[in-house]
């Protein structure tokens, strides 16, 4: 993994760090997994704008990721590392000793050609995904499940990684991305190592059409708009717009939008990091 930098020629490249695309091993993919992506274009079903500044971007087709990883009975060969639009990791595609094909989150290391397996009694190695009570503890992990046979829900994003520090009874205790430590029941499963492209966090546009391409639009601050449009609007030059909030005028900064009743809270040891 490892990031371009582009000679100021022009005036978009000046500022331009984009991923080098070296672990991409094909641009074609595999046209049964893809399904077809409508864009909303921020709108619901009424034809309203319910989310400001999304629109246009480049049409594309949704890649189906298997993020179950329940065949176990056969063992899987890495055929290729794939760019994938809809998300910021890369994906591989795997080839099933019964010929089938799928789509996984491709792990940090991983090569085309390597074996990889699912399911209780799998070695705790890269890209094999297993339950969680038989994953060695320090090791990292990704592509969680908060339920088991739900599909991973958790450490899905490139360059992320969950640590399994503990195991108390029915639960493994991991120390997620964000810095919460929380409760998983070791029946759900995980796969060993941690997400591909680990620079996409290095990477700038540039300019504002290679945002445009990705389908985002001009974003106006608060402070910028007039009182009508925004509580922190209005005011004499350039007025700081007071306490930072919202649109809807809830607090932007430190005000805790958890809901306190929430039964998961049950799980959480120690909060993410403020």
């Amino acid at each position: 993994m490892a990031v371009r930098k582009f000679n100021p020629v022009t005036p978009g490249t000046r500022n331009k760090v984009i991923s080098s695309f070296d672990e991409i091993t094909c641009t074609t993919p595999e046209k049964s997994l893809l399904r077809p992506l409508r864009s909303s274009g921020g709108r619901n079903n009424q034809g309203k704008e319910t989310i400001r500044y999304i629109g246009g971007g480049h049409k594309k087709m949704y890649r189906v990721i298997d993020f179950l990883r329940d065949k176990d009975d056969y063992t899987a060969v890495v055929k290729t590392i794939e760019y994938d639009p809809n998300r910021s990791a890369r994906i591989a595609l795997v080839v099933y000793g019964d010929g089938e094909k799928r789509y996984i989150i491709a792990p940090n290391g991983i090569k085309v050609g390597q074996t990889i397996a699912s399911g209780s009694g799998v070695a705790p190695e890269i890209g094999n995904a297993l339950p969680l009570a038989e994953i060695p503890l320090g090791t990292l992990v990704h592509n969680v499940e908060l339920r088991p046979g739900c599909g991973a829900a958790m450490v899905r994003s490139a360059g992320a990684f969950a640590q399994l520090t503990a195991r108390e009874g029915n639960h493994a205790i991991l120390r997620l991305p964000s810095g919460e430590t929380r409760m998983v029941l070791v029946t759900c499963r995980a796969t060993v190592g941690t997400v591909s492209n680990s620079d996409h966090n290095l990477e700038s546009h540039g300019k504002a059409g290679r945002r445009r391409w990705l389908g985002r639009r001009p974003h106006n601050r608060g402070v910028v708009m007039n009182p009508v449009d925004h509580p922190m609007g209005g005011g004499e030059g350039r007025a700081s717009g007071g306490h930072p909030r919202s649109r809807k005028g809830l607090p932007a900064k430190g005000y805790k939008t958890r809901n306190p009743k929430k039964t998961s809270s049950k799980f959480i040891i120690e909060r993410r990091k403020k």
